[in-house]
């Protein structure tokens, strides 16, 4: 699968190094709550390192939606995942970060001096003062087929995310699922446009959906049209010819199993959230997320903050804007620990000179 192509010249990766890597903060998670920390601390002389499991950034806005609007980023009325990434990129380009791709954090440990010792997958070693994990909703996996045989065309004619949809233009498409993911694909591949499939058919275990109701409505709009087909049903087995996919067995309401020949079968169940090692490292758990006071989103491990859809709180919305506003708050906490004899002063990027300096850019002059 091609990888989203991102503004690469802004992104400085790890080289290697020998010991462990001495720094300020360290962040855990590269999506844009993760990305926008690094601008927060930027403007308090912060540097950080950022790691990711993913091998690019942009978390859940490249992996699952690159492609698709974004309406409630303040001051953008709409932008693309993408988009929105590349942005925050620019928008951190003054500060220097250091990402590490492809990799997630194994290893937490305090240490005698207050700092923390942290390793990761690949055996990076940090010293670092604070960790600020914005890590989504965790190590995200897609929920999979269960369906006898199936995982040997994951990949190739198994797919649970779009990442080229090129690759799909001209094929016979079984779509599977009930939410917006299916929706949007069934009808971005039926539809005339650059990459048409030869034939869709969403399949669904019932006749409701979890999708915006527009979608809904074009979807049966376009059955009614003979442009694509929707059955209700399960998958149940699959058909298999010479070392290839070459049908799904689909179980209706009525106990009936039929089978759908096709070239490709894109199925979305939805994301099935896992805290992986962040649910090792002695930090209050609820739900899957992690505990924060509001003040400053800090932990209750003293240098640990949890920022974005990880952390919960009372009244936590997940939104984008909530976490950008978190990490505000999340690094001015976090200035009393790495610089203990210091005091911050609230600037205004606006009318700071002090900022102009960091951030690179000319005072502006009022009259």
């Amino acid at each position: 699968m091609m990888e989203p192509q991102l503004n690469q010249e802004v992104i400085d990766t790890a080289a290697a190094h020998d010991g462990p890597i001495e720094t300020d903060a360290v962040i855990v998670g590269a999506g844009p709550v993760g990305l926008f920390q690094v601008f927060e601390l930027g403007l308090l002389e912060v540097k950080a390192h950022v790691i990711d499991s993913l091998a690019y950034p942009g978390g859940q806005c490249i992996e699952l939606y690159p492609d698709k609007p974004i309406y409630d980023i303040p001051a953008v009325p709409v932008c693309t995942g993408k988009e929105l990434t590349d942005s925050l990129l620019k928008q951190i380009e003054p500060f220097g970060a250091t990402f590490h791709f492809g990799q997630e954090v194994t290893t937490v440990q305090k240490q005698d001096d207050g700092r923390f010792f942290v390793e990761t997958s690949k055996g990076t070693k940090f010293i670092t003062k604070t960790i600020f994990i914005a890590a989504g909703v965790g190590a995200f996996q897609p929920r999979t087929l269960k369906v006898d045989g199936i995982e040997a065309y994951d990949g190739t004619q198994l797919h649970y995310r779009v990442r080229s949809p090129e690759q799909f233009k001209d094929k016979n498409l079984v779509i599977v699922g009930g939410g917006d993911s299916a929706l949007d694909w069934a009808l971005n591949f039926a539809q005339d446009g650059p990459n048409k499939a030869e034939s869709v058919i969403l399949i669904h275990r019932r006749d409701g959906f979890k999708a915006a109701p527009a979608s809904v409505a074009k979807m049966k709009q376009l059955c009614d049209d003979y442009a694509m087909q929707f059955i209700v049903g399960q998958i149940t087995g699959i058909e298999e010819k010479d070392g290839k996919l070459t049908g799904a067995k689909v179980t209706g309401g009525d106990g009936v199993t039929r089978v759908v020949p096709l070239d490709m079968l894109l199925v979305f169940f939805g994301l099935s959230p896992k805290l992986g090692p962040i649910a090792h490292w002695s930090l209050e758990i609820e739900r899957k997320q992690v505990k924060v006071d509001t003040e400053k989103f800090s932990t209750n491990v003293p240098g640990i903050f949890a920022v974005g859809d990880i952390n919960t709180y009372p009244g936590k919305k997940k939104l984008i804007l909530s976490g950008f506003h978190e990490c505000a708050l999340a690094a001015f906490g976090a200035v009393s620990i790495i610089f203990p004899d210091k005091k911050v002063h609230l600037q205004y990027t606006t009318t700071s000179p002090k900022l102009h300096k960091v951030l690179g850019v000319e005072s502006p002059v009022f009259d």
